[in-house]
């Protein structure tokens, strides 16, 4: 439903009446109470700008909704056009959501603020919104290019009468530049003053008020132009990452009883049944219960790949059926989906900014008023000091300083690089959570690697019995098995395998698991011991080491010594070639932190090459050795954690960049990682860098370019050189050219 000003919002299953709203949809919200008031610590929701235009005006509605009582976080994004807000618990919502309107329309009449609701609605449907009302405003532009053109190009050719040429380039001015002298008149009323609106307004007024017809309205004309290319770019750059949208299913095949039923993926619960034919994409998380076939895993893990799936396999949301038809168990809700989760990252990764947007947006808020002065003074203070000087020549030149000093092609082309770069590396399997985090991938001083299921593909199979003291080796994989029958350990699961019966666990008596040790538990009445070589020497057992390659488990029964098995874990194919990749981009040191014993862990780091391996180490000591690490670096230095297991997740809280395995990693490690492989392969980290440096290098570009030529071609307007043709290129022109410049960053195939 419309709000007063156009304003749209979508609230849970029912509308919003025209009055402010008493509950906004916010993503991971509690409930508000009567008042308006939120009941808990903070609440984070997105808004959609639909219809801005302006990015200076983004930025300054980004620092204005900062200050607003109650406001923790806020973030605008001229690029996705998002505003990603987060307030504490004791704001009226209404209230802030009123003065969040009021602010937008101030700044930029005509935007209206959309509350974005990811849960009715597909995140491509307000893209797909925003790319219509962006062709209509390219439609618009072309009609007054065309006619305003004709105009200005009747005046050039053509002889008129003194009072007619004014005219007809008056015409051609107001219809080319006539929304852009609105929005200034708009921003002064609403003492919104140094806009790239007043800019281009006063300077073109200025050159009709000294009597250069032509060159003013050439200005509107190539002004029109420049915009329409900068609009066409930026949406471009949009639909690039929106094709990432794709992938969010638009329907569930539900299986109740014999009958099928097509429903949204919101509306199936946990442990339904569902059917996906040969050519749809699987709609949520599940286990394949019946059916054979190939998908597609491009669009989740960058893999051109087919994997098949079967009976016991894990099937995940985003994956596209080739071939057969699967019938799938669903294990997780919608909103828990991997699709879902990396929907979410994909949106709100602009959200969080870089260090290096952050100085734009402040150097661009004194950076307008300061050359808006300096034209003043160019104006002015020559004609009073130099003599000969005249003002109309002095205030010619004011005016070109004007029309260059305009700071658009940094304002849009620094964050639609970052943009771009989040949308390369996603490209690639690698969901990078913000710009920041992008930005940081530069300046990585040491990688630290866990090792199963990270170096490792966490896939382990018995490879050796050894039994010992008269037991045999049926009696050594029995014990074992009952022994870690609660564990969902990838080590119990190939135990399990291995034995290859069914546990009676009314045999099973006391359990206990300690920490980093192993299992103690009373199997019919028999006291069971099942661990690596610290529970053997915390419960006195005279025991074997056992010099291999492997995970080793050591088994006592009844306080005798029972022997061991031993465990493989297969190392990754890429993981070798990581590590060389890491080396050759200049990361000075590459690490392993594993709970496996020191054997194992030195044996896995010698042949991949690592600089340093810590072994027997419990999730606190990881984070020590961390913390080591940390102390090590330089000032500016990054340590990268890489892992996937749920103890992995402090270790990936508290690195700089933590890195989490998304395909079969745990749902804690990816919640608390800053970024996420889709595809499980080590190399994604040398992949990630690569795009992080690439970014860099061409915002760097686009900062040089653009400070480089503006700061000339002022120059050359400052002393009567540049005329307003040129001024208009080192405007519009560098602003284009820095935007598609910014665009290149999409592609990271050659990488």
């Amino acid at each position: 439903m419309k709000r007063p000003g156009g304003a749209v919002a979508i609230v849970k299953d029912e509308p919003i009446n025209d009055s402010a709203p008493e509950m906004i949809v916010l993503e991971g919200a509690a409930e508000l109470n009567q008042t308006g008031n939120s009941t808990e610590s903070a609440y984070k929701t997105v808004y959609i700008l639909e219809g801005i235009g302006c990015a200076s005006c983004a930025s300054q509605m980004e620092s204005e909704i900062k200050r607003l009582a109650g406001v923790s976080y806020a973030s605008v994004d001229f690029a996705t056009k998002k505003l990603a807000l987060e307030t504490d618990g004791q704001v009226s919502i209404p209230k802030v959501y009123e003065k969040i309107v009021s602010i937008v329309k101030r700044i930029e009449p005509g935007v209206e603020v959309v509350s974005a609701d990811a849960a009715r609605y597909g995140k491509e449907e307000l893209f797909a919104h925003s790319y219509g009302e962006d062709e209509f405003s390219l439609k618009k532009q072309g009609a007054k290019l065309i006619i305003g053109g004709a105009l200005f190009a009747a005046g050039v050719i053509f002889t008129f009468p003194a009072g007619w040429e004014l005219t007809v380039f008056l015409l051609s001015y107001f219809i080319a530049g006539g929304s852009v002298i609105w929005r200034a008149v708009q921003g002064i009323t609403q003492r919104q003053v140094f806009s790239e609106n007043f800019l281009m307004t006063v300077a073109t007024i200025g050159a009709f008020a000294i009597g250069a017809y032509s060159e003013g309205a050439a200005v509107m004309l190539f002004y029109l132009i420049g915009e329409m290319f900068q609009d066409k770019a930026v949406d471009h750059s949009r639909k690039s990452i929106s094709a990432l949208m794709d992938i969010r299913p638009d329907y569930a095949n539900l299986k109740i009883g014999e009958e099928f039923k097509k429903v949204s993926p919101e509306d199936v619960a946990c442990g339904d049944l569902i059917v996906v034919k040969p050519g749809e994409r699987i709609p949520l998380d599940g286990k394949v219960i019946e059916g054979r076939s190939m998908v597609d895993t491009s669009a989740l893990t960058g893999e051109s790949v087919p994997r098949e799936l079967e009976p016991g396999s894990e099937a995940l949301s985003g994956f596209i059926n080739n071939n057969g038809v699967l019938t799938i168990e669903v294990t997780k809700e919608y909103s828990e989906s991997t699709v879902a989760k990396i929907l979410d990252l994909v949106e709100n990764a602009s959200s969080r900014k870089a260090p290096t947007e952050d100085f734009i947006t402040k150097f661009a808020a004194y950076y307008t008023p300061a050359v808006v002065f300096g034209a003043l003074a160019l104006a002015v203070i020559p004609p009073l000091v130099i003599e000969g000087a005249v003002f109309s020549d002095w205030i010619y030149r004011a005016l070109i300083f004007l029309v260059i000093s305009c700071p658009c092609a940094l304002v849009i082309s620094i964050p639609l690089g970052f943009f771009g770069g989040i949308g390369g590396a996603s490209k690639r399997g690698i969901m990078v959570k913000g710009s920041n985090y992008l930005e940081a991938l530069n300046n990585v001083e040491a990688v630290v690697f866990d090792k199963t299921g990270t170096l490792t593909k966490g896939v382990f199979k018995v490879t050796e019995i050894q039994p010992q003291n008269n037991f045999t080796q049926a009696e050594l994989i029995e014990y074992a098995a009952y022994a870690e029958s609660y564990s969902n350990h990838p080590i119990a699961l190939s135990i399990a395998e291995a034995y290859d019966a069914e546990i009676d666990k009314n045999r099973i008596g006391h359990y206990e698991e300690i920490p980093g040790q192993g299992i103690k538990v009373t199997i019919d009445g028999t006291l069971v011991l099942a661990g690596n070589s610290r529970l053997m020497h915390a419960e006195n057992i005279k025991f074997s080491e056992a010099d291999t390659l492997g995970t080793v488990i050591h088994v006592a029964i009844g306080q005798v010594y029972a022997g061991y098995i031993v465990i493989a874990d297969e190392i990754k194919e890429d993981a070798a070639d990581a590590i060389k990749e890491l080396k050759a981009l200049g990361v000075k040191k590459t690490v392993m932190l594993t709970g496996d014993n020191k054997v194992i862990g030195d044996r896995i780091g010698q042949q991949l090459g690592l600089d340093e391996v810590y072994s027997e180490l419990l999730p606190a000591d990881k984070v020590d050795k961390l913390e080591v690490l940390e102390n090590q670096k330089s000032r500016k230095g990054k340590v990268v954690f890489v892992g996937d297991g749920l103890n992995d997740a402090p270790v990936l809280a508290r690195a700089d960049i933590g890195m989490a395995m998304g395909g079969i990693g745990s749902d804690a490690a990816i919640e608390a990682a800053d970024v996420v492989i889709m595809n499980d392969e080590p190399s994604s980290v040398a992949t990630a860098i690569k795009v992080a440096r690439r970014t860099r290098t061409i915002v760097v570009q686009n900062i040089i370019f653009a400070l480089g030529v503006k700061a000339i071609f002022m120059a050359l307007g400052a002393i009567g050189i540049a005329t307003m043709w040129e001024a208009v290129f080192a405007d519009v022109g560098v602003a284009v050219i820095a935007i598609l410049n910014s665009i290149r960053v999409i592609n990271t195939k050659n990488l």
